[in-house]
């Protein structure tokens, strides 16, 4: 077998079966060798960041590797930002890079750049192999590595014979330390919990719930998890605040803060006279390896006769009148189906109302922006319906960031995806208005105004999603979006709905 033919079955022998595709000339034995490994299915991606963003979405929800098929540097760096975010969120994905055959590196021919330095910036490892049958090794150490890793695959290495697979991988655990915090928590000094990773699973949070409960201590989250359980029946947990005063607020008075999964929380950007910092003042940091199951050994010590509390279905009387910013997400969790995987890249018009809103909807698991790279969502959405199939997606998406990787919705369409997306359109990058004067920039004119609203000329969301192949619906009313959401997420396929939010410019 060639170069080609021993990647993909050493992949499909590690149970890597979904390759999210944007190849070159560099890349073809690759796809030429797709036609003889039916069980890898690849699905084409019409931008790298779109490929990057699925694999990143399937991960997630599969807790296996997607790979993704990328041509040359130029196509790795187009699909970065959602790399970023998949390390942000822990999530394996493998980077397949082709390059140019070693007899053409010399030249520096218009595509020649430095694909490791690139890759390094978002990679847990990185490597290229030069001969051929160092390629099915290769490929089994890219998957041991875990996270995001990233195989630079020459074409002539790809296209010669004498390749064979690499065999399977060897899991590798690393064992967690466990401290003894039962002095801490036994203190009657004010605890909170940061839980991130398995400690957001329904089982970790059935534990946290009752350590706390028996504790007395307070569980949160981050502002936009990578996957978190919420919903009815399940132990509710608190996200921080984006803004750094309401987490002063939420944390005030926490003497001690307990780490799972997670590093000591910290503001996304710096700003004028301010520490970037989020631990109260005086409060001991303190970390607990191993997620879930260090919470579940914690709360057999400490909570042994106590029962979690899950979250109380809610009903939901829906409003009338125009949609805005307080009520689309009423309107959503009341008609939410059960079980389905919420994306969330609302960012703006999310922030106040999401997590109260769907907390007693439906049990649900929702996808958050990790890394705050925006172009996130449609992706996402894209890989976490190819990942659970019997799933029904819903991918809220800002205006601003659907337009970073619009061409998603082509593959929404072209693979028939179970997604319903619900575009939330206030016409702005409504977040930059207020970071505008948190910064303490000066800006009163027309030409600042102008680089953070989305109008001259209005996005039609309608048409650019019905362009692509995907139904498409306007709403502006709460009436219409709740005939529109509800008839959308009971009919198959892709489906997208543009929610217009009163006091749009």
């Amino acid at each position: 077998m060639n170069g080609a033919e021993a990647l993909l079955q050493t992949l499909i022998d590690n149970g890597v079966r979904v390759c999210f595709a944007n190849p070159g000339t560099s890349e073809m034995h690759l796809v030429a060798a797709l036609e003889s490994y039916p069980s890898m299915r690849a699905v084409l991606c019409l931008f790298e960041g779109v490929a990057t963003g699925a694999a990143d979405g399937y991960g997630r929800m599969a807790g296996a590797p997607a790979a993704t098929l990328l041509h040359l540097g130029p196509g790795l760096a187009n699909g970065l930002a959602n790399l970023h975010n998949a390390r942000r969120a822990a999530t394996p994905v493998l980077n397949i890079v082709g390059d140019h055959a070693a007899s053409h590196q010399s030249l520096d021919s218009p595509l020649q750049s430095d694909i490791e330095s690139a890759a390094s910036t978002v990679s847990s490892w990185v490597g290229r192999p030069t001969e051929v049958d160092a390629l099915g090794p290769a490929v089994v150490e890219a998957i041991e590595a875990g996270g995001v890793s990233t195989l630079i695959v020459p074409a002539d290495v790809s296209w010669s014979d004498g390749a064979q697979a690499g065999g399977r991988a060897t899991a590798r655990t690393r064992p967690a330390a466990v401290p003894d915090l039962s002095h801490v928590l036994s203190s009657g000094e004010p605890v909170a919990f940061l839980l991130n990773g398995s400690a957001l699973s329904e089982e970790g949070l059935a534990a946290a719930d009752r350590i706390a409960q028996a504790t007395k201590s307070k569980l949160f989250c981050p502002t936009w998890p990578a996957r978190l359980r919420r919903g009815a029946g399940v132990p509710v947990v608190t996200p921080l605040s984006y803004r750094a005063e309401t987490v002063a607020d939420q944390l005030d008075g926490v003497k001690h803060l307990i780490l799972v999964e997670t590093g000591a929380p910290v503001t996304s950007f710096a700003y004028p006279g301010q520490d970037g910092r989020l631990t109260p003042a005086g409060a001991q940091v303190h970390q607990l390896g191993g997620g879930a199951a260090a919470l579940k050994a914690l709360a057999a010590d400490l909570a042994p006769d106590v029962r979690a509390r899950g979250a109380a279905p809610k009903h939901i009387d829906l409003p009338t009148g125009l949609l805005d910013a307080d009520n689309w997400a009423y309107v959503l969790a009341a008609l939410l189906p059960e079980n389905s995987i919420v994306v969330d890249e609302a960012i703006t018009s999310g922030l106040k109302v999401l997590p109260d809103a769907f907390a007693g909807a439906p049990a649900h698991d929702v996808l958050g922006l990790t890394g705050l790279a925006i172009g996130q969502g449609l992706p996402l959405a894209a890989g976490a319906a190819i990942a659970c199939q019997q799933r029904p997606v819903v991918c809220l998406e800002a205006d601003g960031s659907a337009m970073y990787t619009l061409s998603a919705l082509w593959t929404h369409a072209r693979e028939r995806l179970d997604i319903t997306t619900v575009i939330l359109n206030n016409r702005s990058y409504a977040i930059l208005r207020a970071e505008l004067k948190r910064v303490g920039a000066r800006a009163e004119g027309p030409g600042a105004a102008s680089m953070i609203d989305l109008v001259g000329p209005h996005l039609d969301f309608v048409s650019l999603s019905e362009g692509m192949g995907v139904p498409a619906t306007r709403a502006g009313t709460v009436e219409e979006l709740a005939a529109q959401f509800k008839a959308a997420t009971s009919t198959p396929g892709p489906h997208l709905i543009e929610a217009v939010l009163t006091g749009s410019q």
